[in-house]
């Protein structure tokens, strides 16, 4: 089949480059010209373990190209996943829309024939209602049937996620929608991975509700975290004992210093905004949000707790990105976290296995150092703040005998409190007692 891929970003890219190796024909298309004229060049403009290969793999097969106009590609195209971005609207947490309407005006001036229009974008229910309203009132004979099939991408494991899913949704009451996404994920079926057929709005419910629930996980485990600190207890033991109850399963059940990134926050935000233009209060939503923000704040006090006043002292940061195997910095944990410590009068030193690039747009008034011991060299105090693989088997000596104080924080729990304290370090964790 021919696909048009509206949008280069992380959902566009990852989607384009995996339905081109599935066989598809795929052009994907972005108003940036410059991340076109990368693409066609080889440059990936995201850290996604196995994109680059990916990408120049189909490229060369000729299954999969870059350009800057819809047009052509839209003509051609059975099917048109709209994968722009959908930010959270400055001031009002509202999903901004404003990239989607502007993607659904221009492909209803270039359809032609029939085509399914999808949205792959993550957004509010009933935007599909007025994608399909724009396009017929842009194109009045436009034969096309408007579609939502979300993502559930995880970063740093999303061709695997693509490949692999859990499920595909699919949101479309039409038949020859559902027929022709059924070809598009066709190649699919060897690997058993159910497709799920809902009306359109149920479909971009089920997105949203998706993130919420998983980001209350975390939000649940943290406060549990907090608990097992005061009463004793060790949170991870737990969160496997609660784990290994099959109706709450094990995943994102990890205490930590909260969760960032560009969907859990941005997502859960909108999904509220939604409840309540629908006159529904969320209130575990809600909830989930305001713990999550106050966790992050927090997290400077706990470095400040396990080495003292900081003004003039040096701390160094292990991690940057909101989690492993990305370079994304959005609404990381490490924002508030080096914030707080520079407000306390700390100098702060970081170091992060691909993301300083993109940090140092967030955080441009700290040091950054190309290797994490370099960066603890005469530190007071190491904090691991993202749980890359390179930080969980550190030279414990080299880094004592580099460090200033040996103090170490802990907000992944990657090492184990009898282990650091036979290093002779004073080590803080999350939701384990203090050694």
């Amino acid at each position: 089949m021919r696909i048009a891929m509206i949008g280069t970003g992380y959902v566009g890219l990852v989607s384009g480059a995996c339905f081109a190796d599935f066989g598809h024909q795929v052009t994907c298309v972005d108003k940036d010209a410059g991340k076109i004229e990368a693409l066609r060049r080889g440059e990936i403009p995201i850290f996604e373990p196995g994109l680059d290969e990916l990408v120049a793999s189909n490229v060369k097969a000729k299954r999969l190209d870059f350009t800057t106009d819809l047009t052509a590609p839209v003509a051609e195209a059975d099917a048109v996943f709209i994968a722009v971005g959908t930010p959270s609207r400055r001031g009002d947490g509202h999903a901004d829309l404003t990239y989607v309407y502007s993607a659904a005006r221009e492909i209803a001036a270039a359809l032609s024939g029939f085509t399914v229009v999808v949205t792959k974008s993550t957004v509010p229910v009933g935007t599909g209602d007025e994608v399909e309203r724009l396009i017929r009132e842009a194109n009045p004979s436009a034969d096309v049937v408007v579609a939502s099939n979300p993502e559930f991408l995880r970063e740093g494991a999303a061709i695997r996620d693509f490949k692999f899913p859990d499920r595909i949704v699919v949101g479309t009451d039409d038949e020859r929608g559902r027929k022709a996404l059924g070809d598009v994920y066709r190649p699919l079926s060897l690997n058993q991975a159910p497709v799920m057929y809902t009306a359109r709005r149920t479909a971009e419910l089920i997105k949203y509700a998706a993130n919420a629930f998983l980001a209350t996980k975390i939000t649940f485990i943290n406060e549990i975290a907090d608990l097992s600190e005061k009463v004793g207890a060790d949170v991870q033991q737990v969160a496997r004992g609660i784990g290994l109850d099959n109706r709450i399963g094990s995943k994102f059940l990890h205490a930590g210093p909260g969760f960032g990134g560009s969907c859990f926050p941005k997502d859960t935000r909108a999904l509220v905004k939604i409840a309540q233009d629908h006159d529904v209060q969320l209130r575990i939503v809600e909830a989930v949000l305001g713990v999550n923000d106050i966790r992050k704040r927090a997290m400077a006090r706990k470095v400040s707790n396990a080495a003292g006043n900081l003004r003039g002292k040096t701390v160094a940061v292990l991690g940057l990105t909101f989690k492993p195997d990305t370079d994304d910095m959005r609404e990381a944990p490490s924002i508030p976290l080096v914030t707080g410590l520079l407000d306390m009068g700390a100098k702060v030193r970081a170091h992060d296995p691909v993301g300083m690039e993109q940090a140092k747009k967030e955080l441009p008034e700290i040091q950054y150092c190309d290797d994490p011991y370099e960066c603890v060299k005469g530190a007071d105090a190491m904090v691991i703040v993202t749980e890359w693989v390179q930080y969980r088997a550190l030279d414990l000596d080299r880094i004592k005998g580099v460090m200033a104080q040996p103090v170490v924080v802990d907000l992944r729990n990657i090492y184990r409190p009898e282990d650091m304290a036979a290093h002779g370090f004073t080590y803080e964790s999350v939701g384990r007692a203090a050694t």
